[in-house]
Parts: C-alpha cells; structure tokens; sequence
C-alpha cells in the first residue's frame, strides 16, 4: 500500500495508491483533516485499505504531485555512509577530522533539514542557491515517522546540498542545507508493510543536463553504517514531535567533484519499493 497527496481543483487530496493508479481517500469519513492524521493513526493499515474513495482511481502518471507532506518537520542524518564520509572530508579540510569521527561515533550527526513549504514532490523543482557555485543532489531513504515515534512509512527524499558553503565552514551547514525548494519528497510513500526486505534495498541516482545522461550511481541500504531505528532514537531525545517527521537518512551517492548541478538539470531518484522521484533544478528567482 503506498498514500500520497495530490494537487485537485478542490485544493490537496490524499490518495492511495495500488496497481498504478491512485483513489482519493475520504478522510472526513474517518474525522481526519490531513495525510498526518492518517499517519498517526494506530490503525494505519485497516484504514488505508477499508477508508471510503472519492470518484473513480486515475492512473498515477495523469496526476500532479504534491510532496507526500503536510504538517510534519523534515530532519536528516550526515555521514551514515562511507562515501558519505569521503566527500564530507573533501569538501572542507578544516573539518576533516569532525567528519572522520561522527562516522564512527555513538551519537549520529541530525540537522533540521526542511519545513513542508520548502519540499517539492515529484515533478516539481528543486533550487540551487545563487550565492553557491558547488551544488550536488543527495539521493536518500526517507523514514516516515508517526507522532508516536513509530517508522510507518518509506519515501524517496532529495536533500540538496551547496558543498561549497559547508565546506568553507561548517558552521555554514544550515545555510548550505535549508532554504526554499531544498528539499524533494516522493512520488509518495510506501508503507512499512509493503517494503522489501530492506538490505536488498538499492538506490539509484540519475543526472540529465540537455537530454543526454550525466552522472549515475548506485548504492543499497546495506552501506549504511548505522540503523534506522539507532537514527530514530537519537532524533527523538528530548525532541518531541507531535506531528511526526520525516528523516533522511544520509547519502551513498556522491558526485566527484568538480561536478555541480545547473539551471535546467533533470534529477531521477529511484529506490526499489518506492518508485522514482524527478526534479528539475532551477536557479534565482
């Protein structure tokens, strides 16, 4: 079972989706408002699969996507993976060392990543900042995280990232990760139940520039050196979130530098389970 929000002519709507189309659930029917509400449900599952429809299921292909967000926080984790580490170390020599030992250590490395205005769903576009000249895509698992803590969820998240700021000093990190369209989320989530066995979980990155392929790369949850409920934990210590949130789990796939995105590139995601996430990127106002 996968749920997803949609654009209408009524405003956002909740879908579910099965065999490649989508039916817009009745939330009201249920006393719920949001995608959230639906999420947090300790009864998740029955409802997605018994929660009254509006109209006839359209093929998911014909919809526009919102992301699949509404009330939660976006957080991410940093240099879960070894490649990870690698670029983290490149990008500022300052900072090698920090980078060097939070892959190793106990407590992860967790930013606030993104508020839900600032998330784009597939199709939508993706920013680089006018002020960075080294501008690169991280391709992440998603973990959807209910109010309660409980990961009920997976999605497909793009953090976005100006290398060039952080690495001329990390304390520049919110700066190079948070800002309008810096984030992608979707095409929609997957729920717990429906993912495969998730070491088998691969990841796969794909860069268009002017209709010819750019960079590839692949990677698989198995390269993570930390576990998703260990990242899980860590977010929540004295951090409530009553809305839920969504956690990226950090990237395994880097472009080598001196690579940079530009105006006009085409960003396909894709993670066994889920589907595929696109993003253009665009640039200045």
């Amino acid at each position: 079972m996968q749920l997803g929000r949609i654009k209408t002519s009524h405003g956002p709507a909740v879908v579910k989706i099965e065999n490649g189309h989508a039916s817009i659930l009745d939330l009201k029917s249920a006393g719920m408002t949001s995608l959230q509400d639906l999420l947090s449900s300790p009864e998740l599952e029955r409802l997605s699969n018994s929660m009254p429809t509006i109209g006839q299921p359209v093929p998911v292909e014909s919809l526009a996507w919102l992301p699949p967000i509404d009330h939660q926080e976006v957080w991410a984790a940093g240099v879960t993976y070894k490649r990870s580490q690698t670029a983290r170390m490149e990008e500022s020599e300052a900072a090698a060392s920090c980078y060097d030992r939070v892959y190793t250590a106990a407590r992860p490395e967790i930013f606030f990543k993104a508020t839900p205005h600032r998330c784009e769903g597939n199709g939508g576009s993706l920013r680089i900042r006018t002020d960075a000249t080294w501008n690169v895509p991280e391709p992440e698992m998603a973990l959807v995280i209910s109010s309660s803590g409980s990961i009920v969820g997976y999605t497909i998240g793009n953090d976005m990232s100006s290398r060039d700021i952080e690495g001329d000093n990390p304390l520049y990190l919110p700066q190079a990760k948070l800002y309008n369209q810096c984030c992608g989320l979707g095409p929609w989530i997957t729920l717990a139940s429906a993912m495969p066995e998730r070491m088998s979980i691969g990841i796969r990155l794909q860069i268009v520039r002017q209709g010819a392929v750019i960079f590839t790369g692949e990677t698989s949850v198995s390269q993570m050196a930390r576990q998703f409920e260990d990242l899980v934990s860590w977010l929540l210590r004295d951090n409530d979130m009553p809305n839920g949130a969504f956690l990226l789990t950090g990237t395994g796939i880097v472009p080598d530098a001196p690579f940079t995105l530009a105006k006009g590139d085409v960003v396909h995601i894709s993670i066994d389970g889920i589907g595929t996430l696109t993003n253009t990127i665009v640039q200045g106002q």
